[in-house]
């Protein structure tokens, strides 16, 4: 299943190539539909942003992360590959595709100025139903 969300935060698009749940993200960890819950894929291209870009420590994603991810992360915000002198890096857009029952794989367009980077990475739901990071990948400048 594949969806997406523009930078302006209009709802999800999936797309019927994808997985056959038809569940968006935002419904994968078992919430009520009535109830609105920020899609995992949001809260996470968020936080890591703000790591990436040295507005909040590394460690803020040790619990939030498994695997390699957190490594990688180490490495990755020791760089501040994130990190302007002008505007502040936000998340633009954000799409995803879930190859199995908890995992998705995501990207977020990353946009600071007149800067624009990509940003891939996946989550997966553990044992205790809490999404994690479990890797990390970030683009170059376009």
């Amino acid at each position: 299943m594949r969806g997406s969300r523009t930078g302006s935060g209009a709802g999800t698009t999936p797309d019927s190539r994808g997985g056959s749940s038809g569940t968006p993200p935002e419904h994968l960890g078992g919430a009520p539909l009535g109830v609105p819950q920020p899609r995992p894929t949001d809260r996470f291209a968020e936080l890591l942003v703000a790591v990436l870009s040295g507005q909040r420590p590394v460690h803020a994603m040790l619990r939030h992360s498994a695997g390699q991810a957190y490594d990688e992360l180490i490495r990755l915000a020791e760089r501040g590959p994130l990190r302007t002198r002008g505007a502040r890096p936000v998340v633009r857009d954000i799409g995803w595709f879930v190859p199995r029952e908890g995992a998705i794989e995501a990207f977020a367009r990353i946009g600071a100025g007149d800067r624009l980077r990509a940003m891939a990475f996946r989550l997966e739901r553990g044992r205790d139903l809490r999404w994690r990071c479990t890797a990390v990948e970030l683009g170059g400048p376009r």
